[in-house]
């Protein structure tokens, strides 16, 4: 069983910084302005959906990197490349399913690694940190879709 620790500050913060991009841009897509994005070719929802796209992977890279630290079987190395695989299909989709597909992929996942601290692959805090982040993530995906 995986050890209970408090979440270092620094993955609490950085965490909460990774999702300043998902809410901006998704209050931006929701409320119909652009911000300025426009002028330079680009949309709140693009952005959004690249964005969602680049976590998605990132979050697949978390299982990897556990995997590789604690020596666990291929099962965990398949498994973490399904959030890449997944959020390039959803970067092929058209809208609203792009950021639905994102959405779903990003909530699901983070329940999905609920497995890795009860493992003990990745401490207890990083599970718990996972759910929030992902919640919020997720959710935000979902509205601006």
């Amino acid at each position: 069983m995986a050890r209970v620790t408090p979440v270092p500050l620094g993955a609490v913060i950085l965490g909460v910084a990774g999702l300043i991009p998902f809410l901006g841009f998704a209050a931006l897509a929701v409320s119909g302005t652009d911000g300025g994005l426009g002028t330079i070719g680009l949309s709140p929802r693009t952005i959004l959906s690249a964005y969602g796209a680049v976590i998605a992977s990132f979050l697949g890279g978390i299982r990897w990197g556990a995997a590789a630290a604690r020596n666990a079987g291929n099962a965990d190395y398949l498994v973490a490349i399904v959030p890449s695989l997944l959020a390039w299909a959803a970067l092929a989709a058209p809208a609203p399913w792009d950021l639905r597909m994102l959405g779903g992929l990003v909530l699901a996942w983070g329940l999905i690694d609920q497995d890795l601290p009860r493992r003990g692959l990745v401490p207890t805090w990083l599970g718990r940190l996972r759910l929030v982040l992902s919640g919020v993530a997720g959710a935000a995906l979902l509205i601006a879709a």
